[in-house]
Order: structure tokens, then C-alpha cells, then sequence
């Protein structure tokens, strides 16, 4: 899914919200008409999971002759799939039979009494039950042997004959007879979640309580992402049932979750800000600044720098603050190694934890604005429409931008995760990769940020000081203004960490030779007043030896295809333009 078709209530099911005046769902405050594109994904209820096993066993039924509980053991063995299932049967039918265990079904006996090969009692033959192998036993023992199976949970699916050595499945209607009401129904839960969890396609919801299914009606690569919105509200990664991380890939969020979750940072820590006893080896904190150490442990006395006995320590070497064995030791190189190895790991720790805090305080502001936007939803809009004198169906852009913040709060949360292991080795090579990542990323959180001041601060000046008319006007056109620029500045970085960082840079150098060319062999006249300067101050940003400020003029002018107004911020398609189709201020010049 490219993200031209991308829609922010994917956050958290905007789209599913409404009023009694109008739909609340995200457009962005564009007037254009999303373009039509093929669905991605369903969300099924439980009634409607039912239905579709029910056809499917009904369709296999029919197309392998076999009973219910025959094409239910094939399509079980099949995942599900309804053409394995067709291509295993009349590739090698023998061998799918034996793998389930549906032999072909014996004469039935004519024996008035039978013996149960359980109880060894006789009974009549009208009751006794057998699978196809027509090993006979009686009704109570059936009983007994059906609801102990169920009892031990979904393998009572695949039950086969109660004789050890047979193979046969048990026959659908053998277990419906013998069982209560309550195992039946146990017996249709565990199918149902056979049905969802052992298919390619399907995963439930992992929302708590949410007993909806989502299916997969693309086709996924190798931990390629696909967020996905349950009705319930609740938005998830369809590939690892993560929440959505998208465009960040499965492996890169696996690790991220599995080092934040790993007591290896504990270890970094302790390796980096503490030093072993030179007695007892116990980790100790230095927390005051002299170099005189006593071991809780052991009371063992030493000297901090040096880790030698403290009674060897005086005026002579240097008092309580310093140690010139110390010094004199590591001129020589004795702590070469130490000092190395408890560097590497500081520096190693602080890198993690620039990361770490990046990520976690974008999740923390991504949660407080999923708050708000429901108290918006629930509580002021109502308020807000009265005091503006405006339907809520046309404050549809205030929870637009409060569903564009969600998430892309979500969205930046991740490009840390993935910096943190894109970059980790640093060479030559990746600094312009790097810088160039960090551009872009840079660009989108400091839209990200005036977006959610506007929408936060000045939304709550509105519904406390009551202000109407030009200032309500201006307030409505900035927030839409700063929504179409912050999506389109997401976008951009969504497609730069999906198609690969060193990708783009190459693409965009490109570009910029391809238009050097053009310039130099065009008329002058011919040349557009947005000429390959722009470009070239744009690599330059990306590569860190322009100004950010030109890099970002740059980027907007000619990557972005807008030159965007300084008085509202919104994003100006035609750049023949002399003001603002917005609020009508004149443009102002770029350098």
C-alpha cells in the first residue's frame, strides 16, 4: 500500500466514528477525491467466520466427494486451503487419506451382539459405534472416551480410533452423537480457531475481548508490515500482531521490543558507570568525588582509579581527588583495555538511550493525543460548534488533524527504531545515508510539532475566550494548511524508509545530474525560475553542508512539487503563483 492511499484514522478507527450531523472520518481537508484503490484487508466477525468455514467445508465437500467431517480433517491437514487440499487429494489421494486418517469404511457387521473392545461387555449392534476400520464400541464408552478428548482441548479435532495401533479419524457424526451439548459447542469453538489460526490469511484481533478476525487479501513479503484497523478500535501489524509499525519492517521491531525488554542494557549500564571491588568483585557506583572507595560488602578500602589498597594512598600519590599511579600506569598502557571496554559500552548505552527516549516520548505524546482526540470527539466538538456557529460535520478538519498527529506520532516513534539499527555501524559510507535520513525525519517532526501545538493550543483558546469570525477563519485554514503539509512531509519519509535510504540518495543525485544536463544544455530563458540550484542546495542539506533552513525550501520546492506559505503554512501546488490560495497573503521570496 503506498501511502498516497494512506488514511490517519488507521490509528485508531476514526473512520468508524460519527455524529448525528455528518462522518467524522479522515480526509486530510483536501477537496480531492481519494482515489480508488483494492482493499487490503477484512475484518470478519464471528458469525461471519462461521459462515465462511461452513462454505468452504461445503465447497470441498462437494469437490472431493467427501462427508463434513472428511473435507473438515483435509482442509484441517491444508491449513485451510482450499486448492493444497484439491492438489494433495488428486496428486496422491492414498497418501491425504492416510495422513488424516479417512479409510475407506468396512461392511458393516450383521452380527446381532457385538463385544466393546473397551469394556468387553456385548450390546446390540444398533449400540455400538465404529470409524471405517469398524473397531466396534459401545455407546458409554464412546461417551467417556469423546469428552475426556474434548476436555484436553483442540487435538480432540484430529481423533482417531480409541484402539491404540488404528489410525482411523472418528467420524463426525459418531462424535456429535455421543457427545453433550457443551462439548459440541467446545468442539465448534476449537475448529472456529483452527480455522483462523492455523490459515495463512487470517490472525485474530489481539485486542483484549475483541473477538473479531482479520484476512490478508494481498500478498505479503518477508516481514513486510501491514497495519491494520479492527472495528474494535484497535490497530495492529497483520504480519507479527505487533501494534502497527508501519514503515517500519517485523525484524527491526522484534529487536527493538526484545532489547527494551533484555537486561543487556542492565549489564551495559553496570559496566559502563560502576567498577568490581578488587576483594569481593561486587559492583560498585562511585556517587561522590573523592577517589577513597569502602566496599559495603566486604569493607574493603581502595583507590577508585587505580583499584589499589587505599592504605598504599596518600599526599604522595596525589590525595583524595587524583592518583598518579594512576596516571603513570595508564601512560604505560595498563588500563588500555579497561578503559576501552568500559568506554565502548558508556558510549554504547548513551547511544541506545538518545534512541530509547526519542521512542518512548513520541509513544507517550501518541497516547495522551488518542485521549484527547476522544475527549474532542465526546465533549467538545459540541461546545465548539456552538460557539463557532458551525455543523459538526464541518469541524471535520479539527479531528482530522488530531487523527493526522496519532499517527504520525506512531509513525516517528518508529523511525528511532529504525535509525538505532540502520545506522549502528558507523562508516563513510552511511554518513550521507544517515544525514540524509535524518533530513527527512527532522523535517517531518518539526511540522509534527507546530500541527500539534495548533491543534492543541489554539483549539482550547477558542473554547475558553469563545473567539469567532476572522479569527476562527484563520485558525480553520492554518490547521488545514499544517495537516496537508505534515502528511505530505510523513509521506515522504514513509516512502524513503520503504524503498531504502541509499535508494532514494541515489535517485535524487540523479535527478539532480539529469537536471544539470537539461540546464546547461537549455536557453536561458528556458530555464524555470526553480532551477537545480534548489537540488543541489537539497543534497547539500542531506549531507549536512548547507543550512537547514535552505535544504527545507529546497525540499518543498523542488521534491515536494509546492512552494508552502509562511503566513498558514499550506501547501501551494501552483508555483506561478504570487499568493496564497489560501488565506491570500503574497509569497514570499526563497533563498
Amino acid at each position: 500500500m503506498d501511502y498516497d492511499s494512506y488514511d490517519s484514522a488507521s490509528e485508531i478507527g476514526y473512520s468508524e466514528v460519527s455524529s448525528d450531523n455528518g462522518d467524522f472520518g479522515f480526509d486530510g481537508g483536501s477537496d480531492e477525491q481519494p482515489r480508488a484503490r483494492q482493499a487490503e484487508y477484512v475484518v470478519l466477525s464471528e458469525q461471519q467466520l462461521k459462515e465462511r468455514k461452513h462454505e468452504l467445508t461445503e465447497t470441498t465437500q462437494a469437490v472431493l466427494n467427501l462427508d463434513e467431517g472428511g473435507a473438515a480433517h483435509v482442509l484441517r491437514h491444508c491449513s485451510w486451503d482450499p486448492n493444497r487440499a484439491q492438489e494433495e487429494w488428486f496428486g496422491n489421494a492414498n497418501s491425504l487419506q492416510e495422513k488424516t486418517g479417512l479409510f475407506e469404511h468396512q461392511p458393516p457387521l450383521t452380527n446381532h451382539q457385538v463385544t466393546c473392545q473397551i469394556c468387553f461387555d456385548s450390546f446390540p449392534v444398533d449400540q455400538m459405534h465404529a470409524s471405517g476400520c469398524n473397531h466396534y464400541f459401545c455407546t458409554g464408552c464412546w461417551e467417556g472416551y469423546v469428552a475426556a478428548a474434548i476436555s484436553e482441548g483442540p487435538a480432540s479435532l484430529n481423533l482417531r480410533c480409541p484402539l491404540p495401533d488404528c489410525k482411523a479419524a472418528v467420524p463426525r457424526t459418531v462424535v456429535r452423537r455421543v457427545s453433550s451439548e457443551q462439548d459440541k459447542q467446545k468442539l465448534e469453538l476449537y475448529e472456529l480457531r483452527s480455522y483462523v489460526e492455523d490459515s495463512q490469511r487470517l490472525v485474530w484481533c489481539p485486542a483484549p475481548n475483541c473477538e473479531h478476525a482479520v484476512e490478508c487479501v494481498k500478498d505479503l513479503g518477508a516481514d513486510e508490515p501491514l497495519d491494520v484497523l479492527c472495528k474494535c478500535g484497535s490497530s495492529f501489524c497483520f504480519s507479527c500482531q505487533e501494534e502497527a509499525h508501519r514503515p517500519v519492517d517485523c525484524q527491526t521491531v522484534g529487536m527493538w521490543l526484545r532489547k527494551n525488554s533484555a537486561e543487556s542494557e542492565n549489564a551495559n549500564w553496570i559496566l559502563a558507570n560502576t567498577k568490581p571491588c578488587p576483594k569481593c568483585k561486587r559492583p560498585i557506583e562511585k556517587n561522590q568525588g573523592c577517589m577513597h572507595m569502602v566496599c559495603s560488602q566486604c569493607r574493603s578500602e581502595f583507590c577508585w582509579l587505580c583499584l589499589g589498597n587505599w592504605a598504599d594512598h596518600g599526599e604522595r600519590t596525589g590525595g583524595y581527588y587524583s592518583c598518579n599511579r594512576y596516571e603513570t600506569a595508564k601512560k604505560k598502557g595498563d588500563y588500555d583495555e579497561e578503559t576501552q571496554k568500559r568506554e565502548n559500552a558508556k558510549q554504547a548505552l548513551e547511544r541506545y538511550m538518545h534512541y530509547y527516549q526519542r521512542w518512548a516520548e513520541n509513544d507517550k505524546a501518541r497516547l495522551q493525543a488518542l485521549s484527547t482526540l476522544d475527549k474532542v470527539i465526546n465533549d467538545k466538538l459540541e461546545d465548539l460548534s456552538e460557539i463557532t456557529a458551525t455543523p459538526t460535520s464541518q469541524l471535520k478538519f479539527v479531528t482530522d488533524a488530531w487523527a493526522q498527529v496519532v499517527d504520525c506520532r506512531r509513525m516517528l516513534k518508529w523511525t528511532y527504531a529504525f535509525g538505532y539499527y540502520r545506522f549502528a555501524d558507523q562508516t563513510a559510507a552511511s554518513k550521507p545515508q544517515q544525514e540524509f535520513f535524518e533530513f527527512n525525519q527532522g523535517q517531518a517532526e518539526y511540522y509534527l510539532e507546530k500541527l500539534h501545538g495548533e491543534v492543541e493550543k489554539q483549539l482550547d483558546l477558542f473554547l475558553k475566550n469563545q473567539k469567532t469570525g476572522p479569527e476562527w477563519r484563520k485558525f480553520r485554514e492554518t490547521l488545514i494548511g499544517l495537516t496537508d503539509v505534515t502528511h505530505s512531509h510523513f509521506a515522504k519519509l514513509v516512502q524513503e524508509l520503504e524503498k531504502g535510504v541509499d535508494t532514494l540518495l541515489e535517485q535524487y543525485k540523479g535527478m539532480e545530474e539529469q537536471q544539470e544536463e537539461e540546464v546547461q544544455s537549455a536557453p536561458l530563458a528556458a530555464v524555470p525560475a526553480r532551477s537545480t540550484k534548489r537540488n543541489r542546495q537539497t543534497l547539500r542539506g542531506a549531507n549536512g553542508t548547507a543550512s537547514s533552513q535552505e535544504a527545507s525550501e529546497a525540499e518543498l520546492e523542488a521534491i515536494a512539487g509546492y512552494w508552502q506559505c509562511r503566513h498558514c503554512t499550506s501547501a501551494n501546488r501552483d508555483f506561478g503563483s504570487t499568493a496564497c490560495e489560501v488565506c491570500g497573503n503574497a509569497k514570499q521570496a526563497t533563498a
